[in-house]
């Protein structure tokens, strides 16, 4: 629990204003947990309201959006913007398609958006938006007519010096250009930077797919050879989930020496103990857009298990969560420390519950937040927002060069913040201050607003 009575006091109001809101709330304990590590050097953040003010997003907007199905049907969804915080540049984050979207859930992401865009290093504020819309299941013409809806009324309150939104889960390239498209026509102005995730032919950038999946084990790499003095060079590793970030860290993985033996989705998962054929799952996932179960079926010697959450006890050295906020509670947790796991890279956001975040921790397995190991995609993000303000296009490689080093650089933010705060190697608590400390300076130096 808390300690500093400052923070406490805070995180009460928190919990008396915003008391429905589970995820949200555990997003604000996690890092009111490591700022109590360096918030008594700080007074003026008391007196000028810094925490109360850092925790309330800036804006909120919430909207209906209908939309008319291929039988005739109109559908209703709701649509979330949270505008979070704009300290250090336009507000930047994802948007999120999936049923369990709510209020709290776009909060808690938009507050992680914050941290993670400012140990990019590149001049972004944190924001997040979505719907429960389910882009499963429907048409092309359903999401099309669906997201020509969401930009509808969302158009308003975005823009390339304002907020500029990007994909997450539900939300790829397909309804980027849907949604770009309407944007554009609406305004009548081409601002590629409006949006990111954009196809090729249109502002996007190359390596944009890849950077979340890439750049989780460009950190992960990073941090495995300066604290553990390993590498992936012979590791068996599980990955959760099977979407882009789960795909391309799968990718990664492999190619830097790694076996990866059980991906999942919503489900169930599969075990492949000779590894996973990726060109097979990229198949399954990319162009069928089909179930993972598929895989079991046209695999010989692979396995599908019902219930995904069972895919912790999987034995493995490296476990890369990328799925969801919340995958993996203690019961998981257990069955990797049980099965000799020395690493857990978060690829999701907020994968692990708390109790797992605190049993991977106390039996000293090496452990990255996502708001650290996944900032891969927003950094890649802002690398295509600047390709689009310049009107020019780098190489794969270019980019790809750029992601190393951000992904580099941040791991070396966390570490150093982490020896300050006299916990070196905690990931967690140096992810947490280096990221907010850029963002504390800067709303102190712009006053009370």
């Amino acid at each position: 629990m808390l300690q500093n009575e400052y923070l406490k006091r805070v995180y009460e109001e928190v919990q008396r204003r915003d008391s429905h809101e589970p995820e949200f709330l555990q997003a604000v304990l996690e890092v009111f947990e490591s700022l109590e590590l360096v918030v008594d050097k700080h007074p003026e953040w008391e007196k000028s309201g810094l925490i109360e003010r850092f925790v309330e997003p800036e804006r909120v907007v919430e909207f209906r959006v209908p939309w008319v199905d291929d039988n005739g049907n109109t559908r209703v969804n709701r649509g979330y913007r949270v505008q979070y915080n704009s300290a250090i540049g336009p507000y930047k984050g994802g948007l999120r398609f999936h049923p369990s979207v709510n209020l709290s859930v776009i909060k808690f992401l938009g507050f992680e958006q914050i941290l993670k865009n400012s140990l990019t290093t590149l001049p972004m504020g944190g924001g997040k938006g979505g719907s429960d819309f389910d882009p499963k299941g429907k048409s092309d013409g359903e999401v099309m007519r669906f997201c020509q809806s969401f930009m509808t009324e969302l158009y308003r309150h975005i823009g390339q010096f304002t907020d500029t939104p990007a994909g997450d889960i539900g939300v790829g390239a397909r309804e980027i250009g849907y949604m770009f498209g309407q944007y554009k026509r609406i305004v009548d102005r081409f601002d590629g930077g409006v949006l990111t995730g954009k196809g090729l032919t249109f502002g996007g950038s190359l390596a944009r797919t890849q950077a979340t999946g890439y750049g989780l084990c460009y950190f992960a790499a990073e941090a495995l050879k300066h604290l553990k003095g390993e590498s992936y060079e012979g590791k068996t590793v599980v990955v959760s989930g099977s979407g882009n970030v789960a795909q391309y860290a799968a990718e990664k993985c492999t190619q830097l020496g790694g076996k990866v033996v059980a991906m999942s989705d919503s489900q169930g998962y599969i075990y492949d103990p000779n590894g996973i054929d990726l060109k097979k799952l990229f198949d399954i996932k990319q162009r069928r857009r089909a179930r993972i179960s598929v895989y079991a079926d046209e695999v010989p010697g692979s396995e599908y298990h019902e219930g995904c959450r069972n895919i912790w006890n999987v034995k493995c050295d490296i476990a890369m969560p990328c799925a969801s906020q919340n995958e993996m509670d203690a019961e998981g947790a257990k069955a990797l420390i049980a099965n000799g796991c020395i690493a857990v890279f978060e690829g999701a956001n907020m994968p692990l519950t708390p109790e797992a975040i605190a049993l991977v921790q106390g039996n000293g397995l090496l452990y990255s937040p996502g708001k650290a190991s996944n900032a891969g995609g927003v950094a890649t993000s802002g690398l295509e927002m600047s390709q689009n303000s310049i009107r020019m296009s780098w190489s794969f490689e270019e980019v790809d060069e750029k992601l190393q080093g951000i992904m580099k650089n941040i791991y070396k933010a966390c570490y150093d913040a982490s020896v300050e705060c006299g916990r070196p190697g905690d990931l967690m608590v140096g992810a947490n201050v280096a990221g907010f400390l850029k963002v504390a300076e800067a709303m102190m130096a712009q006053g009370v607003v």
